[in-house]
């Protein structure tokens, strides 16, 4: 049986907020890059407290990951949301989602209800094909 190679991905500059709660922000394996849910926090893992500058923040952290592996989010296949109070947070994610979503055809997306995200109010997990693979 082989063994999976996985390779972690990180961005520059918010590497200590991974290592101290001890997960990659991203990992490479079998031609696909598998993103940690990305948060709109801040360079010292404080949240934004605006909601739409939370999201906007959340989407520019996950392109700092996708960029450390040389993807883009036109990469992306697949995406899960989860959104606090999602009946408040939706019209916010659909009207900041048309910057960052690029060109048809769209990745898959799962949207998802949570009660907590450790004092955030929106959250981005995707997968992304390897350029090259």
């Amino acid at each position: 049986m082989n063994a999976v190679v996985r390779h972690a991905v990180f961005p520059a500059g918010r590497q200590a907020l991974y290592e101290q709660n001890r997960y990659s922000p991203a990992v490479a394996s079998n031609g696909f890059l598998f993103v940690s849910g990305q948060v709109g926090s801040r360079e010292d893992g404080s949240p934004e407290p605006d909601p739409e500058a939370q999201v906007r923040l959340a989407f520019e952290n996950l392109n700092a990951v996708l960029a450390a592996a040389h993807c883009t989010f036109d990469d992306v296949v697949d995406v899960t949301v989860y959104l606090v109070n999602p009946e408040a947070m939706l019209d916010t994610f659909w009207k900041v989602l048309p910057d960052y979503w690029g060109e048809a055809p769209h990745p898959t997306l799962t949207g998802v209800g949570v009660t907590w995200l450790y004092g955030f109010q929106f959250e981005i997990k995707v997968v992304a094909k390897l350029p090259g693979s």
